[in-house]
């Protein structure tokens, strides 16, 4: 699954280009779920979890490091895209609490 991410492809048709979508979004949905699962972690260890103990220097931060790995999109695409994310490992923390 790992080597959708790593193995550079180059897709000749529109079949085989979403093909490599396909692995590529597999993958991604896995490590989405581990995100998530590693900040609800951090939700049940922080003082203050939730929304209300977001660490916007630190989510800054986080951005900017990822628009060196991923330099075409940048941060100002980026930012969007990890506030999501951020956003949706929230919400779950939360409903996993209530569920607890």
């Amino acid at each position: 699954m790992l080597a959708a991410l790593v193995r550079q492809e180059v897709p000749r048709t529109v079949a085989g280009a979403r093909a490599a979508i396909d692995r590529v979004d597999a993958a991604l949905a896995t490590v989405l779920e581990r995100r998530a699962t590693l900040a609800g972690t951090v939700q049940r260890l922080k003082p203050v979890g939730g929304f209300a103990g977001r660490d916007m220097e630190r989510e800054r931060r986080l951005v900017a490091a990822m628009a060196h790995r991923a330099p075409r999109l940048g941060e100002s695409r980026l930012a969007p895209v990890m506030n999501a994310v951020i956003e949706a490992g929230l919400h779950l923390a939360e409903e996993e609490r209530s569920w607890a």
